[in-house]
């Protein structure tokens, strides 16, 4: 009898196990399909007039993973800031204290978080696009 009931636990233990590798490798896998969509978008020619709208979505893939509050409150606030610029933007008013606010938050959300070093890297790229244009708006095609 205890032997019986030792494998089926043994059992159900490997059938969990497998269900949760499984899941981890398509998450992975769905990850990277992620990446790469991200980096065709940088690899085309129109990127810098939706620069800010990929930065939110990156933003929304890095919330979604995001491990507490503090962490989810960073990245909300982020988003908010570049909403915020960009209707400015839209307005036709370049707003230089506005930018400096994006790309501080930006930098707390990257220096603060706890970030996979893979998106950690994927919001230092954003980051540095950010300075970039705040460098060289006057020029930005």
């Amino acid at each position: 009898m205890k032997h019986a009931l030792l494998k089926s636990i043994t059992c159900a233990g490997l059938l969990l196990f497998s269900f949760g590798a499984a899941q981890a490798a398509a998450q992975y896998q769905d990850d990277d399909a992620w990446h790469r969509t991200r980096e065709e978008f940088f690899a085309g020619t129109d990127w810098r007039m939706h620069m800010f709208d990929r930065i939110k979505v990156d933003l929304d893939h890095v919330q979604d993973v995001a491990f507490g509050k503090r962490d989810e409150d960073r990245i909300v606030n982020t988003k908010e800031r570049i909403a915020d610029l960009q209707d400015k933007m839209a307005a036709g008013r370049y707003d230089q204290p506005e930018l400096d606010e994006v790309v501080a938050s930006l930098d707390t959300v990257v220096n603060d978080n706890r970030l996979t070093p893979r998106d950690r890297d994927m919001l230092k790229d954003d980051l540095d696009h950010v300075r970039d244009y705040r460098a060289h708006h006057e020029n930005w095609h």
